[in-house]
This record gives C-alpha cells, sequence and structure tokens, in this order.
C-alpha cells in the first residue's frame, strides 16, 4: 500500500531585512543557478535589498569575459567595504571558532550588520554555519 505524503504547512515566519552573498552565491547568480534565482526573486518581490562584502570580489573577478555576468549581478546588490573594524571582528570570529578561512570569516561578520534577520547564501554551509553558530540574526541558506 503507498503511503501518502503529508503536506507540509508553510508558516509564516518573519521577513528578512537583507540578503548576502558569498562568493559561490555571486557565482551562481551569474550563471543561473535555480536556488540562487529564487532567493533573489525572493528578495525583489519583498523589496529586501541584496548585499555582497567587497572581499568576495578577490574571490569571483579573475578577468575573464564570463565576469560580466558577475559585474550584471553586482549591479543589483549593495556593496558592503571591509573596514578596519569588520577586519578586527572577524579575525576575533576565527580565534573564537579556531578556524582559518579569512574571506568567509569576513562574509559571516558582514552580514551581523546588515539587519535583524539577514539570509546568508553560500556554498559553503559547513563552515559558515560554525562562524555563525552564535550569531542569532543570521540563518545560514545553503545553494
Amino acid at each position: 500500500m503507498a503511503r501518502r505524503r503529508q503536506r507540509r504547512q508553510l508558516r509564516p515566519g518573519p521577513l528578512p531585512d537583507a540578503v548576502l552573498l558569498d562568493s559561490s552565491a555571486l557565482s551562481g547568480a551569474a550563471t543561473g543557478q535555480v536556488l540562487v534565482r529564487a532567493e533573489l526573486a525572493m528578495a525583489e518581490e519583498l523589496g529586501v535589498e541584496v548585499h555582497v562584502s567587497s572581499v568576495t570580489l578577490t574571490e569571483s573577478l579573475r578577468d575573464h569575459r564570463r565576469d560580466a555576468r558577475v559585474h550584471a549581478v553586482l549591479a543589483g546588490t549593495e556593496q558592503q567595504p571591509v573596514t578596519p573594524e569588520l577586519g578586527r571582528a572577524a579575525g576575533e570570529l576565527l580565534g573564537q571558532t579556531r578556524r582559518d578561512d579569512t574571506v568567509d570569516a569576513i562574509v559571516a561578520v558582514t552580514a551581523t550588520g546588515l539587519g535583524a534577520r539577514v539570509r546568508l547564501l553560500t556554498g559553503d554551509p559547513d563552515d559558515m554555519n560554525a562562524l555563525t553558530a552564535g550569531m542569532a540574526n543570521v540563518t545560514v541558506v545553503p545553494i
């Protein structure tokens, strides 16, 4: 006898204040990855700003013609600078978590300053979950 699939009920939750893309998400947006496109469409529909840390550009741009697609995505985002304060906070986070990915730490710390509810789109959810474990305002979204 076939089992009936239970319907999942959608529960309204708090709307995000911001969406932050890591380099995997930025590349996914540039290549049309379905999950990233859906997240960006949701953000646009809700009027939520999409952000990218300027340090993410070092992982995404390679002076190649494919960069044009990345630049097209960047045109619709707010690029967040890496300040000395952000650098210090990222270094402290690396020390606290005993991790060693500087770029991921900068992206994680950037997320904390974007609002009360931030969706962090990432291709590296294990590392980002470890880095954001103490950040109640950040939801890691694997893409």
